[in-house]
């Protein structure tokens, strides 16, 4: 994403598409600093904060003290080893945190989601949806744009898009998936009313809801 403008368009995007409610128990997977936490919680029942950083979740914790907000706890760990009861939450949603995963890990979180959501529960998320590669168009096309932002950075784009080759030279750089890949997974995961949109820039949202 290229702003914090677009970020905000993007986080209101994922919430509208989750249809919270006042008494819905909610959890942000990969919460940041933040953002669709922070937007939910004065609209739902219950937060939950989950992020793999501790000290991502220590600044998370005192802007929620900051704020009064009595009604959301953060917790550290992985979207792989979600640490909640079977069927416990109402919605779960992220936000660019699972193009950190490789795709099996992915297929591990996708359990863990389908696992704590209850029955007709819903998931809603916005992620980096694209393979690293140029066979297809829109991969040709948002690795471009990517380079160019890069690129306008002058000397430090230039380094930053070097080291991020050198990263994905050596199998340690981000792994998105297409929205084709997501489309599949999520049904093969069991979840159903699948939707998943490419947007115009390098991300894409995805919702479904587990079965009742």
């Amino acid at each position: 994403m290229a702003n914090s403008s677009a970020f905000l368009a993007l986080r209101d995007q994922v919430l509208d598409l989750a249809h919270l409610r006042a008494g819905d128990r909610l959890l942000d997977i990969g919460a940041g600093t933040g953002l669709l936490a922070l937007a939910a919680a004065p609209r739902v029942a219950h937060v939950s904060a989950l992020d793999v950083s501790p000290a991502m979740c220590g600044h998370l914790e005192r802007k929620f003290e900051r704020l009064g907000t009595d009604n959301a706890q953060v917790l550290v760990n992985t979207a792989t080893d979600l640490p909640m009861p079977d069927g416990s939450v109402d919605v779960v949603v992220s936000n660019y945190c699972f193009h950190h995963l490789r795709d099996t890990d992915k297929v591990r979180a996708l359990e863990q989601i389908r696992r704590v959501l209850r029955p007709g529960g819903r998931l809603v998320f916005a992620d980096m949806m694209f393979r690293v590669g140029v066979a297809r168009r829109r991969d040709r096309a948002v690795m471009a744009l990517l380079a160019r932002r890069m690129l306008r950075l002058g000397p430090a784009g230039l380094l930053r898009l070097l080291k991020n080759a050198i990263r994905l030279l050596a199998g340690r750089g981000e792994h998105p998936a297409d929205a084709e890949w997501w489309r599949t997974t999520l049904k093969r995961a069991g979840f159903v009313d699948v939707a998943v949109q490419a947007l115009e820039h390098e991300g894409g949202i995805a919702r479904a809801r587990a079965p009742a």
